[in-house]
């Protein structure tokens, strides 16, 4: 194991934090306020996020989705928030209605472009091209908490890591507080991640971000648009069981609970999940490596 900024961590065990994404109909949105985020908030996690839709509405029903989970499970909630292609006033003024709300935490991205639309001029001062200068933007009106992406396989649009690496220490001295990374499955990335962010003068928490394989087809389409290795032993722990959901949810959580367990010897101080919505996985996991979280342990 490389010496990085966690190698030395106390034994104590992870905290926590959880995300989901604005349900399209409004029973998936009750369920998801009323019983899969207060479940998982038995974890006690220091905090969880909701993703950020493309559209004006969805954007709205980001903010109420937050304000719901914060509401009915007293853990503090985070928004995405995306600057891609929308105006500097417009961005400002939606995250001052996050503040107004009640939300202090933003998770600050540059985000992907639609396909509908074309990419905007980048000379153009109205805008924020990056995700660096919407944290200064944000950082202007309010003292919100951010985290931000970092990716162990390298962003799919950066000619390399060296510049991937750049441009995280950009949004790290713009003032980021932690850096949430996207998923992996073989933990060796991450570490070799961390001693690359170490290498690189970036004093930031890098935490690693953990996707239960609730579908393995989803799982596959995500890595592949985000240019995620899926390990052949993956691949073929799953072989067996395509004919039985219930089989395949078994080898998921197992695969879930190694992997946790593999990042807790490492001595992570934090682990966050992208739950997809969806609770018995992660809550399976979670409690089978024997965590509950602590609220009060900042990350």
């Amino acid at each position: 194991m490389p010496e990085t900024q966690y190698k030395t961590r106390q034994e104590a065990l992870p905290t926590l934090s959880f995300e989901y994404f604005p349900p399209k109909t409004y029973e998936a949105w009750e369920t998801l306020t009323t019983d899969t985020a207060v479940r998982l908030a038995a974890l006690h996690p220091s905090f969880m996020t909701v993703t950020y839709g493309a559209g004006g509405s969805r954007r709205s029903w980001t903010m109420e989705t937050a304000v719901a989970i914060q509401k009915n499970t007293a853990i503090p909630t985070a928004t995405h928030l995306t600057c891609i292609n929308v105006y500097k006033k417009g961005l400002l003024g939606i995250a001052q209605t996050f503040q107004d709300n009640g939300i202090k935490h933003i998770v600050a991205l540059r985000g992907d472009v639609p396909p509908e639309d074309a990419p905007l001029d980048y000379d153009d001062k109205n805008y924020y091209h990056y995700a660096n200068e919407l944290i200064a933007g944000l950082k202007s009106i309010h003292d919100f908490e951010i985290s931000v992406a970092a990716y162990p396989e390298k962003h799919p649009e950066a000619p390399d890591m060296a510049t991937d690496l750049q441009n995280l220490k950009r949004k790290w001295k713009t003032g980021a507080d932690r850096a949430i990374t996207q998923f992996f499955f073989d933990n060796n990335y991450y570490y070799d991640f961390l001693e690359k962010v170490e290498t690189a003068g970036i004093k930031l928490p890098v935490i690693p971000g953990v996707l239960p394989i609730a579908s393995y087809e989803r799982m596959l389409r995500f890595a592949a648009m985000c240019h995620t290795h899926v390990p052949d032993k993956i691949k073929e722990r799953f072989a067996p069981y395509f004919h039985s959901q219930e089989d395949m949810d078994k080898v998921a959580t197992e695969i879930l609970i190694e992997q946790i367990e593999g990042l807790m010897q490492y001595g992570v101080p934090h682990i966050h999940f992208y739950t997809l919505n969806k609770a018995e996985m992660t809550l399976a996991a979670c409690k089978a490596c024997g965590l509950s979280g602590k609220y009060e342990q900042k990350i």
